[in-house]
């Protein structure tokens, strides 16, 4: 009984860190989906699109607002590959490491861009924020090796060299360099 209480207290205390504006956006998505529960994927698709990844005070309140446990709401977050409980940048990068890939060189590409953007495998987000860099098994673009995607934008046959010239268009449209 004592345990049911004190796990009552810590879910009202992570509740009320959604403030007015979250509250307000996520009931805004919540409405959208007509507060469906067999849409939860596609309500976490929007949060994680308005966020960039799902808070967990989001997830709260979703499963609150969907009457539904917040350890199944946790359990969907966390089966799919695509969500992510951590910050990410406005920017993904996903360099492709599958076999094609990797035989064409895709490592120097994924070190090359650690290093322009000041990322490491245990800190993948640069410290603007602008963009979170990953390795993913496959692009489904063998083809084109070694191929790298941003958002849903894929490039083929890139090169350490051609980085710079990436990374400009997405630098101009947040108004920067």
């Amino acid at each position: 009984m004592g345990n049911e209480n004190t796990n009552n207290f810590f879910l009202a205390e992570r509740r009320r860190n959604v403030n007015e504006q979250q509250q307000q956006k996520l009931d805004e998505i919540l409405k959208k989906h007509e507060y469906k529960s067999n849409l939860v994927i596609a309500i976490m698709q929007d949060v994680q699109k308005e966020y960039h990844y799902l808070p967990e005070e989001a997830l709260c309140y979703i499963a609150k607002e969907l009457k539904m446990s917040e350890a199944k709401i946790y359990g969907v977050a966390t089966f799919y590959e695509n969500f992510s409980l951590e910050p990410k940048g406005k920017f993904v990068i996903k360099i492709c490491d599958g076999t094609a890939c990797h035989v064409r060189k895709s490592v120097p590409i994924l070190e090359e861009f650690r290093k322009t953007l000041g990322v490491t495998q245990e800190k993948p987000t640069s410290d603007d924020m602008l963009f979170t860099v990953e390795t993913v098994s496959c692009l489904g673009a063998c083809g084109l090796a070694p191929a790298m995607s941003i958002d849903d934008q894929v490039y083929k046959q890139v090169n350490p060299d051609r980085l710079e010239q990436i990374l400009e268009r997405y630098y101009e449209e947040e108004g920067q360099q």
